[in-house]
């Protein structure tokens, strides 16, 4: 509970310690006036200082003026406690709600960690940190591994393998030399790089990222609370219908004093108070998400519901979303699969490279390193080596064709490591990112049973790799090869394509996602593998990675909105029939006051409901 909660909770438990008193403490008149007036603004000053602001600002009829009218008029007919009740229950569903929304996130950026804290320069033979802020275009910086690229540049000397899923989302390590472009933020992971700086740090690609997500942050529309669009069309109406009950009535009947009207008239402000609505809205919506979260889903906000029942279209990322983000063999073609398997993990005993790991994985024990000789590296190309005496070559088909070793084109799509002995090939190895077990299924209900009409991917993975995984799932549209910025731009594209009613959804994982599960009306982050950046920008967590949560989050949150619609209709209906006895004289403020909270009882009752939605199976 945030510290504004607290001193809310602590101003209830004030109002409720006053009203006791009263009831139990034999006091004067005046005395009594003055506790109803204190509980009243303890409670109530904030509700009516924001009605008298919005007046000047041109915003005059809200639930804040509603609220405001009705308790001062109950105070005008000396219904004191009526008014200070009227008030409390507000208060305690704003308190619902404020709960129910969440504790604020912490800024973005500061858990980014693509921002280089310094940068390497070179100073009279000594190597020295300096601010990034202060280096220049055309100056030198070097690099040493496992530490961040600071500012986008061009390689002048060295070679490595740069870590790029910062900014790609994509695990396989980048080979770079001399004259190779490279990027802020990414992570070099083998040798020591000399750049040459081509982009001051305010034009960097790490400042362009974290610039995309704080300003789509303040771009995102955040859906109007349901109580304030009823508000906008009720409560004019209720004032004007009380000034009618005011000053009509004495023009046609007679022996009825204008006095009389004026106090049915606040009666009727009174009995207008939608108390009941204030509480079982954000009930719903709480009670909405206390039931995702048994189910490991969680949603930051009573809006992001509404959002989430409205869903049309859902944009996916592939890597930790639609596929396991993890290198492993997924066929082996040859005529001695296992031998084939065991000559390659031995030529990659000694590489860290993510598709050494894979083979060695897959072998699923360890080999007697002396059957390894004279290993060595060819950049770009594979390695070459020794094993059991025997001449060995496992890499890709530059390697292949540069020992002039005829191979079969492989027509397979993912990493293909050819694997050659004695300069005849024995076959090839394709390693892959395996699309996770439940995708599909995942994909085909969301749209048989969720009615999501559209799906896309963006991924800044390789065409063919992209448009196989799309038809595999059946996806309708991708678009690879795209840098986060390339992401946001694409986003923005489809979100232009929607009617107003229509939203857009995101699903990602990666530090590289943040900027566009930002700018989606809503983002969905993998909470069990995904980045503290993906899980902060989103709006919705799946908290085990299961992407069939999904369907579950749409799911109940459509079942959600129909239980406050249920509540919302009722209320009104109920508030109605007591408005018109109100008017007629039938019907006192102390029974509208029993029958609202006989309203908000029931309402409570049915939010409940919203603890225990689960999608049929």
């Amino acid at each position: 509970m945030t510290k504004k909660e607290k001193k809310e909770l602590v101003k209830i438990i004030i109002t409720i310690i006053i009203l006791l008193l009263i009831r139990v403490l034999p006091v004067i008149d005046i005395v009594k006036l003055i506790l109803y007036i204190v509980a009243y603004l303890s409670v109530g000053y904030q509700v009516v200082l924001k009605a008298i602001k919005n007046i000047f600002s041109g915003q005059v009829f809200d639930e804040n003026f509603l609220m405001s009218i009705a308790t001062i008029g109950a105070f005008g007919t000396g219904e004191y406690l009526e008014a200070v009740l009227v008030m409390l229950l507000y208060q305690i569903g704003e308190l619902f709600q404020s709960y129910a929304v969440g504790k604020s996130r912490k800024s973005i950026a500061e858990l980014m960690d693509i921002r280089p804290d310094y940068a390497n320069i070179d100073q009279d033979g000594q190597i020295i940190k300096v601010n990034p802020e202060k280096i220049k275009v055309g100056d030198i910086i070097i690099v040493k591994p496992g530490e961040k690229i600071p500012l986008d540049g061009k390689i002048e000397k060295g070679t490595s393998l740069l870590d790029t899923s910062a900014l790609t989302g994509e695990s396989l390590p980048k080979k770079v030399a001399p004259e190779d472009m490279v990027l802020s933020g990414c992570i070099n992971k083998s040798g020591i790089l000399t750049i040459r700086v081509t982009k001051e740090f305010g034009e960097s690609t790490a400042s362009k990222i974290l610039d995309l997500v704080e300003n789509a942050s303040s771009k995102k529309a955040k859906a109007e609370n349901f109580i304030t669009k009823f508000a906008k069309y009720y409560t004019p109406t209720v004032v004007i219908l009380a000034l009618l009950v005011a000053f009509i009535p004495p023009i046609f009947i007679e022996n009825l004093t204008l006095l009389e009207c004026v106090k049915r008239a606040m009666t009727f402000l009174v009995i207008s108070c939608p108390c009941a609505l204030v509480i079982s809205v954000p009930l719903g919506f709480f009670g909405g998400i206390g039931g995702a979260s048994r189910q490991g889903i969680l949603i930051k906000g009573s809006n992001y519901l509404e959002i989430l029942a409205n869903t049309n279209t859902i944009v996916f990322d592939k890597t930790g979303t639609l596929t396991e983000g993890k290198f492993q063999v997924t066929k082996i073609k040859a005529k001695e699969k296992e031998r084939i398997l065991e000559i390659a993990a031995l030529a990659e005993t000694f590489s860290s490279h993510p598709i050494a790991i894979a083979i060695r994985e897959k072998v699923g024990k360890d080999f007697d390193q002396n059957r390894i000789k004279n290993g060595k590296e060819i950049a770009g190309k594979g390695i070459a080596a020794k094993v059991d005496g025997k001449q060995i070559l496992v890499g890709n088909n530059k390697l292949m064709e540069e020992y002039k070793i005829s191979y079969p084109r492989a027509t397979e799509i993912g990493t293909i490591v050819y694997v050659a002995e004695e300069k005849e090939c024995l076959g090839y190895i394709v390693i892959a990112d395996k699309v996770k077990e439940n995708a599909s299924k995942t994909l085909k209900e969301l749209k048989a049973r969720n009615h999501i009409q559209n799906t896309i991917m963006l991924t800044g993975d390789k065409n063919e790799i992209a448009n196989s995984i799309a038809n595999e799932l059946g996806i309708d549209k991708v678009y690879s090869e795209l840098l986060p910025q390339d992401k946001v731009d694409k986003l923005e594209r489809i979100l232009k394509e929607q009617k107003d009613e229509e939203k857009v959804a995101f699903v990602g994982d990666g530090m590289n996602d943040a900027p566009v599960l930002a700018r989606a009306d809503i983002g969905i982050a993998m909470g069990a593998l995904g980045s503290d950046a993906a899980i902060e920008a989103a709006d919705v967590v799946i908290m085990d990675d299961d992407i069939s949560k999904i369907g579950d989050a749409i799911y109940l949150s459509q079942k959600t909105i129909q239980i406050v619609k249920q509540n919302i209709y009722f209320a009104i209906g109920i508030k109605v029939f007591f408005l018109i006895l109100g008017a007629l004289g039938i019907a006192s403020m102390m029974e509208a006051v029993f029958a609202d909270v006989g309203v908000s009882m029931i309402a409570i009752l049915n939010s409940m409901r919203a603890l225990n939605i689960k999608r049929p199976k």
